[in-house]
């Protein structure tokens, strides 16, 4: 049925190419504009939602796990619901063909993950901007509370500040764990522990007794002046930091200017002054000069976290610790 449509539709294609649209429509009688595909989203454990610019119904519907579908909707925003939920932050890709009242269709494949509302309140622990083969650029986090991993999203400005630098995948984490994403993966045996067992990946600096995930290439990711920020499905910022080479009025680059309002629009980090004034500028930041490959930027693990700058410093030299406490012994 698919491609028979498709078959249909083509004639169309070639067509609408020698005519304005104006024009076809006329021929035809009605309207030749297919509806736009706007976002998949996983709005419970069990239900998604497709989204579309015009009302549309589901001609086909396929997905690429052995999901029972219990109910599919109608309308701008197709409601589709499962016999039973698929996990927490589950990869599936969907293949969902559409058409509206004018019989236009649209075929769209789109992955996406289902709803986790068992997220932890990650933290921020121990960030590595330097690279020196074997040892690369990391991210660690400690973990406060328990939870799944699914779909939370790790964003880094100086990557995109729309598209997520790591998706994680389903892991179970406990309180007090550490977990530390690798940010390049230069080595053999280099394997994301999503299990019980955290003795798993190999790779430098991977800890058996942390989780250790790799993010795939070898491309660098992480910057002395960068931002950094957790979401949940719901675009919530779960925690954040925010890096400064240098100190100063005016951001080096646009792009972190923007991430930087973006922060202190959520309130996700606090100004030097601990009051909430609107803007961020890098003195605001953690100032992140003395960082090097084996000088670490560490979270005060001694004192409940905070969103600032006061609440982070750069450990001596040879002292970084991914996967492990913090070292207290500090650079200057």
């Amino acid at each position: 049925m698919k491609n028979h449509r498709f078959c249909l539709w083509l004639p169309f294609l070639i067509f609408a190419a020698c005519s304005t649209d104006g024009a076809l429509q006329q021929i035809l009688g009605r309207n030749v504009e297919p509806p736009v595909f706007m976002e998949c989203r996983p709005v419970s454990p069990r239900e998604i939602v497709f989204k579309f610019t015009t009302p549309v119904k589901v001609v086909t519907l396929f997905f690429d796990t052995d999901l029972e579908v219990e109910s599919v909707g109608e309308g701008s925003e197709i409601l589709v619901c499962f016999s039973e939920s698929p996990g927490e932050g589950v990869k599936i890709t969907a293949d969902i063909l559409v058409e509206d009242a004018d019989r236009n269709s649209l075929n769209v494949i789109v992955p996406f993950r289902s709803r986790n509302d068992r997220m932890p309140a990650l933290v921020f622990n121990e960030l590595r901007t330097e690279y020196s083969k074997p040892k690369v650029e990391f991210v660690e986090f400690l973990v406060p509370e328990s939870g799944n991993l699914g779909a939370m999203r790790l964003f880094i400005a100086g990557h995109s500040l729309a598209k997520p630098a790591y998706e994680f995948p389903p892991a179970e984490v406990k309180a007090g764990e550490y977990i530390v994403l690798h940010l390049r993966t230069v080595e053999d045996g280099c394997v994301d522990e999503t299990g019980e067992d955290l003795s798993l990946s190999g790779g430098t600096e991977a800890q058996a007794n942390a989780r250790d995930f790799w993010l795939p290439g070898t491309a660098k990711m992480l910057r002395k002046t960068d931002a950094l920020w957790l979401m949940d499905q719901d675009d919530r910022i779960i925690d954040a930091v925010l890096l400064s080479e240098a100190s100063g009025p005016e951001w080096s680059s646009d792009k972190i200017a923007e991430a930087a309002e973006f922060l202190a629009i959520k309130k996700a980090w606090l100004p030097a002054s601990g009051e909430n004034t609107g803007a961020l500028v890098p003195s605001d930041a953690l100032i992140s000069s003395g960082t090097t490959n084996t000088r670490t930027i560490c979270r005060d693990e001694s004192i409940p976290p905070k969103p600032r700058a006061a609440n982070w410093y750069i450990t001596a030299t040879s002292s970084a610790t991914p996967g492990k406490p913090n070292s207290t012994k500090r650079y200057n």
